[in-house]
């Protein structure tokens, strides 16, 4: 698309006008006025030179034409200065200012002409603009000099005024239209010129530093024109850059500094959680063994069924108290520092094998895919722990089925998926926070996602969770492999 040039100056055009145009059109106007009258007085000398050269010309003739009174010869003269066209009237008096022979408009009388009476006092030449029958006329007095030197008369020669003026105003209406036309040219260069060497990125650079004002960030100049609006636009694009970068910098400090602090929260939560934990675990320890001890001391000797029955449940409540005692134990535990080499089958096994003893003859299978050669190096007793949490809430939503997968390689991936309900998306970032559960009353502590989730933190793993796609919720474990 063609832009279109607008005629409203920009600041920079408005200040270059006012600064640097106009003075300089008011300097050559100056100049020209100044030449103009300089040439004035050079073409009035000129025409003076004229009328004085003219005079000189037929003064010797008409001075010997005087001395024979030969005043036809006097008369011809005068005719052929007059027919010349230049000259206006010419005429010759004698020395006492009587006119002896005329030629056009002339004076008739001069004996009262101060310019006269100085000619013949002087001898020298005087002129000056006077008024002769009705007409403004340039008026030259020249002595008549004979050949001895002695003046015998004068010779004044007119010419019109308005001859003088004519020129001057024909010269000066040359020169101020050359003036104007010099001005309207220099103004049009600069206006367009100056728009297309300079204005048009100027306003390029313009909107684009308005546009980073009003928060657009993205937009860039391309460096184009004079090498220092060039430079110009290629800083503001290094300074958007440096900007964005300390933005994205700042951001990512923003939010690390939110992840530490909600790190750190989480921390003293856990560890305010952890000790109430400790505490309610070692004063429930003690009265439940002594009360699961007597209740099994009387179900020794006694055949009652109905009492049997009831002690029957009094000790069920006492194994679900005591495994909820175990849990705030193993959440409350400190993390071992002292890890060493395992074989990931091995410690599967073993927490396929510890969560056997709590299944009650349930048809539910648990099968493993894959084997792993690779080893981890973790603390065995709390990784079989985290497994058989992982494996215990895996037993209590699956149907049929378990399914547990691994995989080797430079990070060990072990993916425990069961064939139930499945995870609700809400569930997937707050199911590892203590005792929040989806269990119905009685079924969970809580605390089993929690323990697994702390202890892959310690062993610089993670742990993930989600639906897989035939149905079922997949908990994903990842350790980095032992290099040993």
């Amino acid at each position: 698309m063609t832009k279109r040039y607008s005629l409203n100056l920009s600041s920079l055009q408005k200040r270059l006008l006012l600064y640097v145009v106009v003075p300089m059109i008011v300097i050559s106007g100056v100049a020209i006025s100044f030449g103009l009258q300089l040439m004035a007085q050079q073409e009035e000398q000129r025409l003076k030179a004229d009328l004085e050269l003219l005079g000189r010309a037929i003064s010797l003739p008409i001075s010997d034409a005087l001395l024979t009174n030969d005043l036809p010869a006097v008369q011809a003269n005068l005719d052929s200065v007059f027919s010349i066209g230049r000259v206006y009237g010419a005429s010759v008096y004698n020395v006492e200012g009587n006119q002896v022979a005329e030629a056009g408009i002339t004076e008739t009388d001069l004996s009262n002409s101060f310019l006269a009476q100085q000619t013949v006092e002087t001898g020298v030449t005087q002129d000056d603009y006077r008024r002769v029958e009705g007409q403004d006329v340039f008026s030259q007095f020249m002595p008549i000099i004979d050949r001895g030197g002695r003046i015998i008369g004068l010779l004044q020669i007119n010419r019109k005024a308005s001859d003088f003026d004519e020129r001057f105003a024909q010269l000066s209406k040359v020169a101020w239209f050359s003036w104007a036309a010099f001005a309207l040219v220099t103004i049009a260069v600069l206006i367009f010129g100056h728009y297309r060497g300079v204005g048009r990125h100027v306003v390029e650079l313009k909107n684009a530093m308005r546009r980073v004002a009003e928060g657009d960030r993205d937009i860039r100049v391309t460096p184009q024109g004079p090498s220092e609006i060039a430079e110009i636009s290629d800083g503001l694009n290094r300074m958007l850059d440096s900007i964005d970068r300390a933005e994205q910098e700042l951001k990512q400090r923003r939010q690390q500094e939110e992840k530490l602090q909600q790190a750190l929260r989480e921390q003293e939560k856990m560890a305010a959680i952890g000790s109430v934990a400790s505490g309610v675990a070692h004063e429930l320890g003690a009265p439940l063994t002594v009360i699961d001890a007597r209740a099994k001391r009387l179900l020794k000797n006694n055949t009652n069924s109905e009492e049997i029955r009831q002690l029957d449940a009094v000790r069920g409540q006492v194994q679900r108290l005591t495994g909820l005692v175990n849990q705030l134990l193993a959440f409350s535990r400190t993390p071992v520092a002292e890890r060493k080499p395992c074989e990931v089958q091995q410690l599967l096994a073993r927490a396929i094998q510890s969560i056997g003893y709590e299944r009650d003859d349930d048809p539910i299978k648990i099968r493993v895919d894959g084997q792993v050669s690779s080893l981890i190096n973790v603390d065995d007793k709390r990784f079989e722990l985290a497994l058989i949490n992982v494996l215990r809430n895996a037993l209590q939503a699956a149907k049929s089925e378990i399914v547990v997968s691994l995989r080797g390689g430079d990070t060990v991936e072990i993916c425990v998926c069961d064939d139930g309900p499945g995870i609700d998306d809400a569930m997937k970032n707050t199911a590892a926070q203590p005792f929040n559960s989806t269990k119905p009353q009685g079924k969970g502590t809580g605390l089993g996602l929690t323990i697994v989730s702390h202890v892959m933190t310690d062993h610089h793993g993670s742990m993930t969770l989600e639906n897989a796609e035939h149905g079922g919720c997949c908990v994903r474990l990842r350790l980095p492999a032992s290099k040993e």
